[in-house]
């Protein structure tokens, strides 16, 4: 059982990195980074 786990994470692990190479999603990451790091900059009121 443990080898089809690793193998099926592999395959996740594998899918999700050719994703990641894609420009369109470059860029929506770039955007999702940029919009968290302003929202953790703007803190709350105190």
């Amino acid at each position: 059982m443990g080898f089809l786990k690793k193998a099926g994470a592999i395959g996740i692990g594998k899918a999700i990195y050719d994703q990641a190479r894609k420009p369109q999603n470059q860029a929506r990451m770039r955007q999702a980074a940029q919009s968290f790091k302003n929202r953790k900059n703007q803190g709350r009121p105190r």
